[in-house]
């Protein structure tokens, strides 16, 4: 999938809307198409979480295993609701999880039952982050709703910082939302909701 069709490659702002008040970014989304945009540290690509066909474009583009999950990224923490069963976080552990929001944090949050299975893998818990970019929080507001949110680039690469970078590996095959990565130098940690322990740092 490291081959991808040059074109006429578009880029978009969150704010983008044409003459025929139709939203090039919330139609592509609609559409299943993957969108790359820049996070707190790195370029992410991503789509819509309930789309099936979707998400398995863009684990196929990663080439990474349904079974692994992926990450959820939103404007706010409502709009992670439908997809974290919020009585199930223990109340002791409340405080610590969104005092971290919104920042580069990502936590392991107990699912919903109506959590899709090609995000959540085989987990019994999601991977979710409050985002404070504001290109990323420009875009979920516009959208509604979270984006599938993993690093820009294919497996064993090193992933995209600009949409440069990112048009160099994926040329015409995604949308690009314009903007600059923020200032972390590596992208979230994550930490398991139940006891705080680091999966990635």
């Amino acid at each position: 999938m490291s081959d991808f069709q040059n074109g006429d490659v578009k880029t978009f702002t969150p704010n983008d809307v044409n003459s025929a008040d139709v939203d090039p970014i919330v139609t592509a989304f609609e559409e299943g198409k993957l969108l790359v945009y820049p996070t707190e540290a790195v370029m992410g690509i991503g789509c819509d979480p309930d789309n099936e066909a979707a998400v398995n474009l863009l684990l196929d583009v990663k080439q990474r295993a349904v079974e692994k999950g992926v990450i959820l990224i939103a404007a706010n923490y409502s709009q992670l609701l439908p997809y974290v069963n919020d009585n199930a976080i223990r109340p002791d552990r409340r405080t610590d999880i969104f005092s971290s929001w919104p920042g580069p944090n990502t936590w392991l949050l107990p699912k919903s039952a109506t959590a899709p299975r090609w995000i959540t893998g085989k987990h019994d818990k999601i991977a979710v982050r409050v985002t404070n970019h504001p290109v990323v929080v420009a875009l979920c507001n516009k959208l509604n709703k979270p984006l599938v949110s993993t690093s820009a680039n294919l497996t064993g690469q090193a992933p995209a910082k600009t949409i440069e970078e990112a048009k160099a590996v994926f040329a015409d095959s995604v949308v690009y939302v314009d903007g600059e990565v923020g200032g972390a130098d590596k992208p979230s940690t994550i930490r398991d909701g139940d006891t705080a322990e680091v999966i990635r740092a």
